[in-house]
């Protein structure tokens, strides 16, 4: 690399860190997506995803990309109130109990030894 003027040690980067451009395009795009969902969603709808993304930071993801997708076509009129926030939640969760039809159950197997006490 001849020409190319060398950075100081501590300012090279490092393999596993982004490049600052990199960091400063995903906090505008951040952000945006605050803004957006302060716009969309009411306090009360608002601090009901921030609990939500506390358990499940996916699931919120995927609610806010709901909502923006919503917002910019056009089918959200005025702001989503928590009551709405939460009938979008259970469809959510409904549209996911069909796509998985595996029914999680739990067996139990009791052990039965021959020298059992309550064979009287």
């Amino acid at each position: 690399m001849e020409g190319l003027p060398q950075l100081p040690q501590g300012l090279q980067p490092q393999a596993g860190e982004p490049n600052p451009e990199e960091q400063a395009q995903r906090e505008a795009e951040e952000t945006m997506r605050r803004d957006m969902m302060a716009t969309v969603l009411d306090t009360a709808a608002r601090e009901r995803l921030s609990r939500i993304a506390l358990v499940s930071p996916e699931r919120s993801r995927q609610i806010e990309a709901i909502l923006l997708r919503m917002a910019q076509s056009g089918q959200l009129r005025g702001k989503v109130s928590e009551a709405q926030l939460i009938d979008l939640l259970e469809q959510m969760e409904e549209a996911q109990s069909k796509t998985s039809t595996k029914k999680t159950t739990i067996v139990y197997q009791r052990r039965r030894d021959f020298d059992d006490d309550d064979d009287f």
